[in-house]
């Protein structure tokens, strides 16, 4: 026998019996006279086995197996009738004119028509018709829905859910039949199989020509269907939703309600803890309704409402007593999924709540050794969330006796609670560093790896104890990674930490024998690794590192090369270290994309070489989460529609500034001003937020400009603002000259926001001038006519007052930037410099002036130093960058508190420029 005969034997299939080419050709059988039901059910089942693997009809040859099939309907057999109708839903996505098959169809979802083909027919229905026809079987659906026989109920419940996307309107006025069959107490069950066929389809069964009989059912599923479709017509009214929870629930006790069906009442459940969260006015009502489920009679009611009532946001000890004592029941049952459903839960809640979930502890120590090594893996993972310092060694013996015998998945699961209990308690990392040592060297897929190396990682970043035993560990293993993201990443942390070890050169042959032994991208980073160890200060040790760094110029990859021929002369030059392996900070990619668009299409800028001077700078760590956020032309404006969906993070402030100068570059009237050299990071609010109008400003400073941006809302429904304008007064001695006004000619509702432009002139460009604002709202106020929509001719004059607008130095000319601040503070010993004492009497603590200094200057706080270790003496390291290539500012604030006296301030001040100076310490002092 050949091997590919004994493939097909083994998956027991034929490549000849399966061919679309056969089947197509076989087709003809749909055409004789009399039709064979057996031929033809045969031929069906291999059609429809094809869709479902995947295999695709083109349009012509669907077309014709459509049609073909359609001809069965003249015969009386009701399991070859289910096969036509299984065979054409599954055609009728490719095939064409498949409308055509519609009466046929219609003719079996009479209510004379035999009760085995209507759901059949519904279904199919559901898949052929057009949208438009929609409201023309509106009735039968609607009849359908409210049919006592379930298999048509269900069937007509689950169609129309998927007819709502469609047509919405129509489907939204079958919602008092819908509520009839949420509410129906009794039904005729599914229907018993005679002889012959197999079950297939939903709610329906093939049978032979003997008929059917119908037998008692106590399921009630047409409930749960029913259920999702009221939801589906009611979930964009909370109200509507909150009562329909409230009448189904059943009040306090769960009892007495009309729902039966298991499967529906967790589905209602799902919705209330929808409703709670998103509306915390029903919380209380929603959490007594979930709290009688606990007491219900079905398994399943009863672990959805606990698990409803653990997840809920601000839970509280007391509220989670009675769904933890349902979870510690499960704990115990003979079941395994009631056992893997209560601890899988109990792990979770473990993070937030530990103290209430230690209750389970004895229970969940008796589920170590259970058979379902699942169920033992979410035990030992809950212990080790909840456990104490005593339990972790006997814990950790308990662990490694059956991680060989679970997967990489769970594995994953136990590897981050032991990451976590590291950091719980840092006196046991001596057995938790062994045992993550331990299964490292074990079989394992990447994401295991990755797990119990990141593990140590933090172990080595939190527990300084760790350090070395854990560096240790990861030279070991690294000898025999398999993965090359793993060993780059690696040798990444051992060119940090390796140079600050006591005894930094046993790390060099680990890194170097990976240059030996090595694909090239693992090599490469083990000569960025070395080049740490070089520049340490150790004249016998960068004599080593050079003599190894130049084995690596005749490396065959010429990344490799190239790395070593860098760090050499980076060796010999001292200097350039700081900037090319000292230096951990790296500029932001938003801001430098924006400046390389503005540099690239500005034909006077291209002319001169691209200036990096003004581009802020980020650390590693802000880098890495700046390229996982999204941009912020996708969160900046999105539709209100797509807030249901989990919110992602806020754009970076530099993305915010480059969605900006997107949008300035599009007026006209102020193309003419350059590229903007700094936009506002956040709009400052001059409305409060329920006010009719609402008002926001952002500023944009220009090299000769500031262009102030007010975006403008209006919130009435029966009125069009036109005209709309803003009219600012400066401050006296402002140093600004108001050149124009871009009003909005129409503001309604429906095209709010809209935008504001008000133009000044710096009368010096290089003074950085501060001033104060006041603003007032303009427009001509219009009714609507309610008959017409249009807005009546004739209006009146209105006028709005704004909040004050703030011109300063922290956000409009200074821009937060990172930046090694020892290194760089010695490096400017020789340019402009100031110090000055500052009285600040009024502050109540020292972390309140370092909140106060930081939103003044707008600069970026270093070394965590924003937060103040000591109630009367602290030093702040602040970091930023002048507008308009005003170069590098560092200021350093020393504070001394005495109560009372409020805080003594020391500004020492740090720039590339002189007016910096002078600008921050006026910031201050103002």
């Amino acid at each position: 026998m050949s091997l590919a005969s004994k493939k097909e034997e083994e998956l027991g299939l034929s490549s000849y019996y399966n061919n679309k080419t056969t089947i197509l050709q076989e087709a003809r059988v749909f055409n004789e006279s009399p039709i064979s039901p057996r031929k033809c059910r045969a031929l069906l089942t291999r059609i429809v086995y094809l869709l479902y693997i995947g295999e695709n009809f083109g349009t012509q040859e669907a077309t014709t197996l459509f049609f073909g099939t359609t001809k069965l309907f003249q015969h009386k057999d009701s399991a070859l009738r289910q096969m036509v109708y299984l065979a054409i839903k599954e055609l009728a996505l490719t095939a064409e004119d498949v409308i055509m098959v519609t009466s046929s169809i219609m003719k079996d979802m009479q209510p004379n028509s035999e009760v085995i083909y209507r759901p059949n027919a519904i279904r199919a229905l559901c898949r052929i018709i057009d949208p438009s026809m929609v409201q023309g079987v509106e009735r039968f659906f609607k009849a359908a829905i409210v049919d006592r026989t379930p298999s048509i109920s269900s069937a007509a419940l689950v169609s129309s859910y998927h007819l709502f996307p469609a047509a919405k309107d129509v489907v939204k006025r079958w919602v008092n039949e819908a509520q009839e069959a949420v509410n129906a107490k009794s039904s005729t069950g599914l229907f018993s199989v005679s002889s012959g066929g197999s079950y297939l389809g939903f709610g329906s069964s093939s049978t032979s020509n003997s008929g059917y009989s119908p037998m008692p059912s106590t399921s009630f599923v047409t409930q749960y269907h029913a259920l999702g479709l009221l939801y589906l017509i009611r979930r964009q009214d909370r109200m509507a939703v909150t009562k329909m929870i409230q009448q189904l629930g059943g009040g306090k006790s769960g009892a007495g309600t009309v729902l039966k069906n298991p499967m529906a009442l967790c589905m209602l459940i799902r919705y209330a803890a929808k409703v709670m969260e998103e509306d915390p006015n029903v919380q209380k009502q929603m959490f007594d309704i979930l709290e009688g489920w606990l007491r219900h009679k079905s398994d399943m009611v009863n672990f959805e409402a606990a698990r409803a009532i653990c997840e809920m946001k601000g839970a509280t000890a007391g509220q989670l007593t009675r769904s933890i004592a349902v979870l510690q029941l499960f704990l115990s049952s003979p079941k395994a999924t009631l056992k893997f459903a209560a601890t899988r839960t109990l792990a979770a809640l473990a993070l937030t709540h530990p103290a209430s979930v230690a209750t389970c502890n004895v229970d969940l120590e008796n589920l170590i050794s259970d058979s379902n090594r699942s169920v033992a893996t979410y035990a030992i993972t809950t212990l080790l969330k909840t456990g104490n310092e005593a339990s972790v060694d006997r814990l950790m013996k308990q662990i490694t006796g059956f991680m060989s015998e679970i997967s990489d998945e769970f594995k994953v699961i136990i590897v981050d609670a032991i990451r976590s209990l590291c950091l719980k308690f840092p006196t046991k990392h001596v057995a938790m560093l062994g045992f993550l040592s331990g299964v490292l060297r074990d079989e394992g897929g990447y994401d295991f790896k990755r797990a119990v190396v990141e593990a140590i990682f933090d172990m080595i970043k939190f527990i300084g104890d760790s350090k070395e035993q854990a560096l240790s560990h990861l030279c070991e293993f690294i000898e025999d990674c398999e993965f090359t993201k793993l060993s780059v990443r690696i040798l990444h942390l051992l060119g940090l930490e390796g140079p600050k070890a006591l005894h930094p050169a046993k790390y060099i042959r680990f890194i170097y024998n990976r240059v030996v032994l090595e694909n090239a991208t693992v090599r490469a980073a083990a000569v960025s690794s070395l080049a740490k160890f070089g520049v340490i200060d150790d004249v016998k040790l960068q004599k080593s590192i050079s003599v190894l760094l130049n084995r690596c110029l005749d490396d065959v990859d010429d990344e490799v090369r190239d790395r070593a021929a860098l760090y050499l002369r980076v060796i010999r030059e001292p200097p350039l270290a700081v900037t090319y392996v000292k230096d951990d900070s790296t500029y932001s990619l938003a801001a430098l994309e924006a400046k390389l668009v503005a540099y690239v299409n500005n034909p006077e800028a291209s002319a001169q070489p691209f200036d990096t001077s003004s581009i802020p700078k980020v650390s590693r760590q802000q880098a890495a989460q700046e390229v996982t956020r999204p941009s912020s032309l996708d969160t900046i404006g999105a539709p209100l529609a797509q807030k249901s969906s989990p919110t992602p993070p806020p754009p970076s402030a530099e993305e915010t500034r480059s969605s900006y100068a997107s949008q300035i570059a599009e007026v006209p009237e102020l193309a003419s001003y350059g590229p903007v050299l700094n936009s506002s990071a956040k709009p400052t609010q001059l409305t409060e937020s329920e006010t009719e109008y609402q008002v926001s400003c952002v500023k944009h400073i220009f090299r000769e400009h500031v262009v102030f941006q007010f975006n403008i809302s209006n919130t009435l429904p029966d009125t069009v603002l036109e005209q709309v304008s803003v009219i600012m007064q400066p401050s006296a001695d402002s140093g600004l000259t108001e050149d124009f006004i871009i009003p909005i000619p129409t503001l309604s509702p429906a095209t709010s926001p809209g935008i504001v432009y008000v133009s000044f002139t710096r009368d010096a460009p290089e003074v950085y001038a501060m001033a104060s604002f006041q603003c007032l709202l303009k427009f001509i106020s219009k009714e609507v006519d309610p008959g017409t929509g249009e807005p009546e001719e004739e209006g009146y004059e209105d006028e709005y007052q704004l909040e004050e607008v703030e011109l300063s130095a922290g956000g409009d000319y200074i821009v937060p930037s990172y930046a090694n601040f020892s290194a760089d503070w010695d490096r400017m010993r020789g340019a402009s410099a100031a110090t000055e004492t500052f009285a600040l009497s009024a502050m109540e603590s020292i972390q309140a002036a370092c909140d106060s200094i930081i939103e003044i200057l707008g600069m970026e706080a270093l070394g965590g130093s924003q937060t103040a270790t000591s109630t009367t003496v602290h030093t702040m390291q602040l970091s930023g960058l002048l507008t308009g290539g005003g170069g590098k500012i560092l200021v350093r604030c020393r504070m001394t508190f005495a109560r009372g006296q409020g805080v003594t301030l020391e500004v020492g001040v740090r720039a590339e420029k002189p007016e910096a100076c002078d600008l921050v310490l006026s910031a201050i002092g103002g």
